[in-house]
């Protein structure tokens, strides 16, 4: 019996034996006024999305200090064209393998789908892959593979707005597997936009062994000058800031800061699209389509040109919420492509923004851990919690956070503000987290959380390694779902007409 085949038969064994739960994985029945979030989970889910075999490079050495543990999985490792695409065009994959072999892509939708948190659509392959040179750097450190294309998907028409993972599985007994990460984006009216943090992704990316953004070839650990750039024609290698996940290998951020969120917005029926970072740059035009913006966990890197787009799109009506920490702290410049010429797949660092409060209300400052202390009670976003001013929810804020605002923003108010620890850094002296909300002469707020942590409050998926370490949140908060849904609500309902 050849490799394929086996593979092919023991995923039938499982799918057998899998049947009789198969309902317990499928979400409820979409109710009277159905989104087509909530009709797309209604659908069966499974969580085979997950990984199961992985292999690093060198793994002996992964007992060391996490920022040196090897990062690459070569057994196998892939990319993939575009960082998002829309139904009815196409995207490559480009897979190297090794040694040498074959291999199936397994396609998945992410979501709630009944708390399996996956919902599969497609099955690729079997494929033939061979080991893909890692190619030498270029300007500023840079390193753009140039690997054939091992397959091609054209989006079906049929496939709803999400964040998909492709699994790459070896065809061999415990075959070794990783991802590959895509948006599929929609240009239709709905009320959430959820944009994935993929140039913050990138930037921390360190494939193949000590080449993100904060890598300048010194033994210095993190780099934050310029001369650097980094390309989305690579792999994701395996995330090592702050929490080693092997099993989130090819996904870049996504399952560990992330999921959280779009798993509790699809299990309570938002209407939400999603979009790449890139397209804030590239395709605009998205953020007239929704009511509000998210900006998600991490979202460190925007251009100029993101930031002017959404400036505009919130001056004309639309909502943002920054469910983040250390947003829009730094600058990139763009460049294209030098092995397909396709825009936008390589950037660097400029400088750090020194206006995004007037986007956000307040800015990044840096890297801390404390407690979400209630300063106005008596706001909207505390409706029905019962908090009192002074209460706290315990660890919430970090690894980074957002200050006490300095720009005079109108009608800006603090709803959350505490201490941070460690007390002092970089002679800055006593720092504090700040939470605010404003609201814009159309109608439309922004509400800024100001600590990457805030997903880690609304739920814990399958897939999903809590942050907390040494410090970090203490998981599902009752507090936290509820204002996330006093946040969003009050601005899905108070959104002007636009347009």
């Amino acid at each position: 019996m050849s490799r394929s085949s086996q593979l092919q038969r023991r995923q039938l064994l499982r799918a057998t034996a899998a049947a009789p739960v198969a309902g317990m994985l499928a979400g409820a029945a979409p109710a009277a006024g159905a989104t087509r979030t909530s009709e797309e989970n209604a659908k069966q889910g499974t969580a085979e999305w997950q990984l199961q075999h992985t292999r690093f490079d060198n793994e002996p050495t992964m007992m060391a200090y996490p920022l040196n543990r090897q990062v690459r999985s070569s057994v196998i490792e892939g990319y993939a064209s575009k960082t998002s695409v829309a139904a009815g065009e196409s995207i490559d994959f480009m897979v190297s393998m090794k040694p040498a072999g074959s291999f199936v892509v397994d396609i998945y939708r992410m979501g709630y789908y009944g708390g399996a948190g996956g919902r599969h659509y497609e099955r690729l392959g079997p494929f033939r892959a061979e080991p893909q040179a890692v190619p030498m750097m270029t300007m500023e450190r840079l390193r753009e593979c140039k690997w054939p294309v091992t397959t091609s998907l054209t989006i079906p028409k049929t496939w709803p707005s999400g964040v998909y993972l492709a699994k790459l599985t070896r065809d061999e007994w415990f075959g070794q597997q990783s991802y590959i990460i895509f948006v599929v984006k929609e240009h239709r009216p709905s009320d959430l936009l959820f944009q994935v943090a993929d140039l913050t992704w990138q930037a921390y990316n360190k494939w193949p062994a000590r080449d993100s953004l904060y890598d300048d070839g010194t033994a210095a650990v993190w780099y934050t000058g310029p001369n650097v750039r980094v390309s989305f024609d690579r792999p994701y290698a395996k995330y090592c800031q702050v929490i080693d996940a092997p099993a989130s290998v090819g996904s870049g951020s996504f399952l560990l800061w992330e999921l959280p969120l779009a798993f509790w917005l699809e299990q309570h029926g938002y209407d939400v699209t999603y979009c790449s970072n890139l397209d804030l740059e590239l395709d605009p035009g998205l953020l007239k389509t929704s009511k509000a913006l998210l900006s998600v966990g991490h979202d460190e890197y925007w251009s100029r040109t993101m930031f002017e787009n959404a400036l505009k799109a919130r001056e004309d009506g639309l909502s943002i919420a920054f469910l983040c920490g250390n947003a829009l702290s730094g600058e990139i410049l763009f460049y294209d492509s030098s092995v397909t010429g396709a825009r936008c797949r390589a950037f660097a660092r400029k400088e750090l923004f020194g206006d995004e409060e007037t986007l956000m209300g307040s800015s990044s400052y840096g890297s801390g851990y404390g407690d979400w202390i209630v300063t106005k009670p008596e706001h909207w976003a505390y409706e029905g919690t019962g908090l009192k001013k002074g209460d706290k929810i315990p660890g919430l804020i970090g690894w980074e956070y957002h200050g006490a605002p300095l720009a005079k923003v109108a009608g800006l108010e603090v709803i959350a503000s505490g201490p941070i620890y460690p007390p002092e850094s970089r002679g800055r002296g006593v720092r504090e987290h700040s939470a605010v909300v404003f609201q814009r002469p159309k109608g439309n707020w922004v509400f800024n959380a100001g600590t990457i942590w805030w997903p880690e409050g609304l739920s814990q998926p399958p897939g999903h390694i809590p942050a907390r370490t040494y410090a970090g949140g203490f998981g599902v908060n009752a507090h936290v779902q509820r204002i996330t849904k006093n946040v969003l609500d009050r601005m899905i309902k108070d959104a002007p007409r636009r347009g």
